[in-house]
């Protein structure tokens, strides 16, 4: 039995620590078409290799998001492998795109601690950093997750919360290098919007839904290799129930914002980011926008795109995130915000 990992539990991580999670990741062409079949997505630059040269992203990137679930994934056997639930992100940017034959690795700090009140949990803030075979950075991002004390009685450490910008600022995005919207083929794209035609404060409702099954969101779980005991076992939660992984939400509602942002190519950055509501098998999603920002970049060919993305369980045409009472609404199950890369 001392061989085995049970994972870390919220008295064993300190402030500072930083971990080396193992398990390096080649992503492939596999991973494309997997993902493909798991989300309805359909950007043209994920999609057709042609498209993306002509934008000059040559060789052919997959989804950003493909690289964040590896990168993530790596991280959960050390820090949320015994969590209650994944809370939020924040200072989430790609830096280059993810290619296939790209190896991914990950390191993450712990740079906050906080036990909740009730002593049976804590809160462990980590900056985590997945980085490619040439020693690029590909992925940073920050996240806090709750996270179970194995002795109830072990004591509380030093409260420390980091602070972490709302919002990743328009000029700390990277542009790919050589990405030229110039010539962009708004036909092949599927939609004509371009940055002008997009107002700050406008809703876009996505129309589209996907109902998930425990097929598909343990599938794509087993793909990213996030060990997450609540995803796939029936006896690591009382109710008996699968949660989906919260980056399964994300996808889906990435996915389905093609529906009205087809033209949001690339995501730039993650500001913010909560999983509100668990989500199960059964569930049917759809999602809607909201224009929070827009930016120019230095690149006179692409515009960045505040967007909040919010995923619901059933359809929520009033695109009604919270209540009067401030609380979220009924039905929502992500509220996430990101700058999104679109041609000027």
């Amino acid at each position: 039995m001392g061989k085995t990992n049970p994972g870390n539990f919220f008295e064993d991580f300190t402030l500072g620590q930083v971990i080396e999670h193992a398990t390096p990741r080649t992503v492939t062409e596999g991973d494309r078409a997997v993902y493909g079949s798991l989300y309805p997505t359909r950007f043209s630059i994920p999609s057709s290799a042609v498209f993306a040269a002509e934008v000059g992203l040559d060789p052919h990137p997959v989804e950003e998001l493909i690289g964040f679930h590896i990168a993530f994934g790596k991280t959960v056997p050390d820090i949320s492998l015994n969590a209650v639930a994944n809370l939020g992100y924040a200072e989430c940017r790609f830096h280059v795109p993810v290619l296939p034959g790209d190896t991914l690795r990950t390191r993450s700090e712990v740079i906050g601690l906080k036990q909740n009140s009730n002593g049976k949990s804590g809160v462990v803030y980590v900056r985590s950093v997945a980085t490619n075979q040439r020693d690029e950075v590909a992925i940073e991002w920050a996240r806090w997750v709750m996270v179970h004390k194995r002795d109830l009685d072990a004591p509380a450490p030093e409260t420390v919360i980091p602070e972490l910008a709302k919002v990743v600022a328009e000029t700390d995005l990277v542009i790919p290098p050589g990405l030229d919207f110039g010539g962009y083929d708004f036909v092949a794209a599927g939609e004509p919007h371009r940055f002008d035609d997009y107002e700050i404060g406008e809703k876009i409702d996505h129309v589209d839904g996907v109902t998930i099954t425990d097929a598909e969101h343990m599938m794509a779980t087993r793909l990213w290799q996030n060990t997450a005991k609540v995803h796939f076992n029936t006896q690591a939660r009382p109710d008996g129930r699968r949660l989906v992984y919260g980056g399964h939400i994300i996808s889906l509602a990435r996915a389905l914002s093609f529906n009205g942002l087809a033209n949001a190519q690339l995501i730039a950055a993650i500001n913010a980011g909560a999983h509100v509501a668990p989500a199960f098998a059964g569930d049917t999603v759809y999602a809607w926008s909201e224009v929070l920002d827009k930016a120019e970049t230095a690149n006179p060919t692409v515009g960045a795109l505040r967007l909040r993305l919010v995923a619901t369980k059933d359809r929520d045409e009033s695109m009604t995130l919270r209540g009067e009472d401030g609380k979220y609404a009924p039905g929502v199950l992500l509220d996430l915000d990101v700058w999104a890369l679109v041609p000027r």
